[in-house]
């Protein structure tokens, strides 16, 4: 991959400048055959991906006009905020890769306010007794998700921004639930719990998007390794880098010959098709160029060599290079499966962990997951 990074970088940079063309306003979550993305909700929880897309290429490149593009979606979604809508468990995903960025890069106080509004949001989603972030909202009061790992940096970033530990205090205790009871003893992951909202009693595990109760949803995996590595960079504790290295040794020995990822590692090897999952892939990627980061230079050489093989293969087999009508990056993702939705089709998270991934092996640093 190393000797392919420049060619790809390259193309990237074509890419998303026609995709800056192509999607205009949109706020795109998924593109089917047609290669179109749709056009969602501001508070639709992957709005964050593409103005983060457009923040990491930015601050790789140094060219405007990506900032120019990202800059006033934080500021659509603090207007969602005040109207009724359905933010959720997922605020990281949407201010993480846009209000905070914003900060970092530009030191724009507006992107901080918004960004400790939505700490304090999702701080807001703890339930105390059972020391986990609610998931979602309407009826299910005692859910927690798997996926939620990955919006634990908000809280982590808050509570270093602001000097305040109840953030932190918070995020770890998330954390732990996720150590505890999302990760099972052999590495693979849990994706929906449900718990006695009063008492915090763990009452059982749902399918979620994966084959079933008892089955490892490899994005359920992705954001499980990505988050705890996230978790350990922030907090220095080696339970999640522990935690995060099991999930990963999971992940890798479940992958095919191409190295992406199937759509659940134990979804019956019998049915026909079985679906790739592109944006597990990324995820994972991502996840594992942190824990290579994280460790001596000859552990981590091991996961930032599975990382590459993954990128590889998502380069040459996934993406859209030859096709500049389409607006999406890769190709074969799949989204909810058990509910017939999104099956091998662009996501536009896949497509932002894969500029995150490519932007992390040519030496970014400015994490913002």
């Amino acid at each position: 991959m190393k000797e392919a990074l420049p060619l790809v970088w390259e193309a990237l940079q074509v890419k998303v400048d026609r995709m800056i063309e192509q999607l205009g306003d949109k706020s795109p979550h998924v593109a089917k055959e047609d290669g179109i993305y749709d056009d969602m909700r501001h508070d639709w929880w992957t709005s964050g991906f593409w103005p983060g897309i457009l923040w990491i290429m930015h601050e790789m490149t140094g060219k405007d006009h990506y900032k120019k593009a990202a800059w006033s979606w934080d500021e659509k979604f603090e207007k969602k905020m005040i109207e009724a809508n359905n933010y959720h468990h997922d605020v990281g995903f949407q201010f993480l890769p846009t209000a905070i960025i914003k900060y970092k890069l530009t030191g724009d106080q507006d992107g901080k306010r918004r960004g400790l509004f939505a700490a304090n949001f999702l701080t807001g989603r703890f339930n105390l007794a059972g020391q986990f972030l609610r998931a979602w909202n309407q009826e299910k009061i005692g859910w927690s998700i798997v996926d939620s790992s990955m919006n634990l940096s908000l809280l982590f970033w808050a509570a270093q921004e602001s000097a305040d530990p109840r953030f932190e205090h918070v995020g770890k205790a998330h954390a732990d639930t996720v150590v505890e009871h999302f990760i099972r003893e052999d590495g693979s992951v849990n994706h929906i719990l449900s718990f006695d909202p009063r008492s915090g009693e763990l009452i059982e595990s749902l399918g979620g998007q994966g084959a079933g109760p008892h089955s490892s949803w490899s994005r359920g995996q992705a954001w499980a390794l990505h988050g705890m590595a996230n978790t350990y960079r922030y907090t220095g504790d080696t339970k999640y880098l522990h935690a995060a290295r099991r999930v990963a040794h999971y992940f890798l020995a479940c992958l095919p010959e191409d190295h992406v990822a199937h759509w659940d590692f134990r979804a019956d090897e019998s049915l026909e098709g079985l679906p790739r999952d592109t944006s597990a892939a990324t995820c994972a990627a991502s996840g594992l160029l942190e824990l290579a980061d994280a460790l001596p230079p000859v552990e981590g050489a091991l996961y930032r060599r599975a990382a590459e093989r993954i990128l590889l293969s998502l380069t040459q087999n996934y993406a859209t290079w030859d096709q500049p009508e389409h607006e999406a990056i890769l190709r074969g993702g799949t989204g909810n499966l058990p509910a017939g939705q999104n099956i091998d089709v662009s996501l536009i998270y896949g497509d932002y962990y894969y500029v995150e991934a490519i932007a992390k092996l040519l030496g970014w640093k400015n994490r913002i997951f």
